[in-house]
């Protein structure tokens, strides 16, 4: 290649000029194009524009079986959270029913210690305020941002506060087969993930799965739209309402945790069908989800990207 050719391709691979220990891939149809470490020294990765819509297919199609999955693991969920002692198994699922209600982050041990960002299962004893019937969980999220997520929910209110009055500073905490007070890992709730549905689901999933339920709500609710700037607007603000929820920005919400099905079918008005379809039918065969959540997994059935 000449040098001219090399600069126009390094151009359109649009490095961040922060990075350091910058590699670009020698091969221009590599699946990655090059990497670096960010200013936060996290490394980052720029793939090759046909390999990042084979990960997107892969990502979205997963979210169908992910849905699929839900009714069971929330039997299974509800099952573990009956048992009687604060066993690893039965932590891990309330840390499980609290991803899906609450939608944080599962966390991550060393983002905890380096930055004080917190997820689920780094929270600390500090992070929960309990009063009766409600949990309010206060905490410094990624980028540093600060989060104050309420629940209403009297049994997991109850459960949460058992996990408080272990001793020790981390919050969710278990007691092994010799009493022993463990920390709760992220790997510990991917694994029984893992174990409950047999496939290899993880704690971000959630993420995806609640994003996209939460935009398709949030279009339905809008109702149609007349014109097609009306439509782009619409959508826009369903994006903003989700970002908001998820604790990310638009754009961030927009390119990882909505599936574009929802909003192609927003645009050709058959999300207001689907829904109606489902309503007539949701009273009499919920299948273990709510009506957004058949709504929406009707949509990903019908719509293979």
């Amino acid at each position: 290649m000449r040098n001219q050719e090399l600069r126009q391709r390094f151009a359109e691979l649009v490095i961040p000029p922060a990075w350091e220990e910058v590699w670009i891939c020698t091969d221009h149809q590599g699946h990655i194009q090059a990497t670096g470490r960010d200013e936060a020294g996290r490394k980052q990765y720029i793939y090759h524009e046909r390999w990042s819509l084979v990960r997107d297919y892969v990502k979205y199609e997963r979210l169908r079986l992910f849905a699929e999955a839900l009714p069971t693991l929330r039997e299974k969920v509800a099952a573990d959270l009956r048992k009687r002692k604060l066993t690893r198994r039965k932590v891990a699922a309330l840390v499980v029913r609290l991803l899906g209600e609450t939608l944080i982050r599962i966390g991550n041990r060393q983002y905890a210690e380096e930055n004080e960002s917190y997820g689920l299962t780094t929270l600390h004893d500090e992070h929960a305020k309990i009063k009766q019937n409600d949990v309010t969980f206060e905490f410094r999220g990624k980028s540093g941002k600060e989060h104050e997520v309420a629940l209403h929910d009297k049994r997991l209110a109850r459960l949460v506060k058992a996990c408080q009055d272990l001793p020790g500073q981390h919050l969710f905490q278990y007691l092994d087969e010799e009493g022993n007070v463990c920390a709760l890992g992220s790997g510990n709730v991917n694994e029984y993930l893992r174990s409950v549905t047999e496939l290899d689901f993880t704690a971000k999933d959630f993420r995806t799965w609640g994003g996209t339920v939460s935009t398709a709500h949030l279009l339905h609710a809008a109702g149609p739209a007349n014109e097609a700037k009306a439509c782009d607007q619409t959508i826009v603000d369903a994006i903003k309402g989700t970002a908001q929820a998820l604790g990310n920005t638009p754009a961030v919400c927009r390119s990882h945790y909505v599936h574009p099905a929802v909003l192609e079918s927003y645009r050709d008005g058959s999300l207001f069908q689907i829904y109606q379809a489902t309503a007539q039918t949701y009273a009499e065969d919920q299948h273990g989800l709510d009506l957004d959540e058949s709504a929406v997994l009707a949509i990903l059935r019908e719509r293979r990207i």
